[in-house]
């Protein structure tokens, strides 16, 4: 399907990209917390070019979350469907932008509680997204509801 025929529904390239944005995001955040943060293979997970890769996997979920604003975040406001999990979301990520900014150009006195506070908000924000987008789908479906 080429274009969005349902309230929400993003057309197919939208949504892989979308996806595609936010799960290398997350993923390459966990693995650079994994070995930066928690000393899990620090050679191969902990690197500079992890942390790179994350920054430019950001980059792109940032693209992602403003092509969805303008219609899927206002279908969703209008329809009140998965409204808690889309807000949330958007909620997280508005701190984890705002996080990683402080992290390049912020003062070094808040650095470690905004690494912390990074990480964590990180972390659930890939539950979220994970329930928000993938879970949910899996649940309506496997009920018999159809879902785009």
């Amino acid at each position: 399907m080429n274009s969005a025929s349902r309230l929400g529904q993003m057309p197919s390239w939208q949504r892989h990209f979308v996806l595609l944005a936010m799960l290398s995001c997350s993923l390459t955040g966990i693995a650079y917390l994994l070995g930066h943060e928690f000393q899990i293979e620090r050679t191969l997970l902990g690197t500079h070019s992890v942390l790179a890769w994350h920054g430019i996997a950001a980059i792109l979920a940032t693209m992602a979350l403003g092509s969805i604003l303008p219609f899927h975040l206002k279908a969703g406001i209008k329809s009140k469907r998965k409204l808690l999990s889309g807000l949330s979301q958007l909620a997280f990520l508005a701190t984890l932008i705002i996080s990683g900014a402080l992290l390049y150009y912020g003062p070094e006195e808040i650095r470690d509680a905004v690494i912390t506070t990074h990480w964590i908000i990180g972390i659930g924000f890939f539950l979220i997204f994970l329930f928000h987008g993938v879970f949910i789908r899996k649940h309506l479906v496997s009920n018999g509801k159809k879902v785009h």
